[in-house]
């Protein structure tokens, strides 16, 4: 779930959750189409057909409304540690989600938004620390959570390195989202991810593997 800092609230009508999803929104279109230099709150404010000072009424800087934009977005992508499913049937929860994943990945949006967060690095840090502090660590910890529960359930090694497997997982999808084909469907990203799992040892061996070989 989205962590968006609130401000608080000043005189006047309540807030409308519609304009905070607008903003949201329009935070993000613009983000993917100018990157991060192009996304002023006027031209947010604009998309959304809202004041800025509606905008800055909710959020304190540009960094943390993009930051929220993002994570906005991201929910939209259904996570392991989400499901009601115990983590000791850490394959079948993949199994559960891979359709789901396998559709996000093939989104052009979230491959433009992949490119632009990476490329914001070197001369916009402050997007990127406030979206790793509220937004990435809080996840990656529910995301540990998960496997160490699995891992001491027997579905991964008991010395498997969680950090690491995180990590290598993460960047496939990253190297996946950039570095595709262009016109990836949702079947290849579906075997790509079944690939990827099972190398991790978080799936069984291919149903067409010969026993000799599991």
């Amino acid at each position: 779930m989205s962590t968006k800092r609130e401000q608080p609230p000043g005189p006047g009508r309540p807030r409308d959750p519609d304009a905070d999803t607008a903003i949201l929104r329009s935070a993000m279109e613009v983000l993917v189409e100018q990157g991060f230099a192009g996304a002023s709150i006027e031209r947010i404010a604009k998309r959304a057909g809202v004041a800025k000072v509606t905008v800055y009424r909710r959020w304190s800087s540009k960094e943390t409304l993009l930051a929220d934009a993002i994570e906005a977005a991201r929910d939209a992508i259904p996570a392991a540690d989400e499901t009601e499913t115990p983590a000791e049937d850490l394959p079948g929860i993949i199994d559960q989600l891979l359709p789901q994943w396998s559709e996000a990945l093939v989104r052009p949006e979230l491959r433009m938004l992949t490119a632009r967060l990476l490329g914001a690095g070197p001369d916009h840090p402050r997007l990127l620390a406030a979206y790793r502090e509220h937004h990435l660590e809080p996840r990656r910890e529910r995301a540990l959570a998960t496997l160490r529960r699995a891992r001491d359930a027997g579905v991964l090694a008991p010395d498997a390195d969680l950090d690491m497997l995180i990590d290598m997982l993460n960047g496939a999808v990253v190297q996946y989202l950039l570095l595709a084909d262009d016109t990836p469907d949702p079947a290849a990203a579906r075997d790509y991810l079944e690939r990827l799992f099972r190398q991790a040892g978080l799936r069984g061996p291919a149903a067409d593997t010969p026993p000799s070989a599991r």
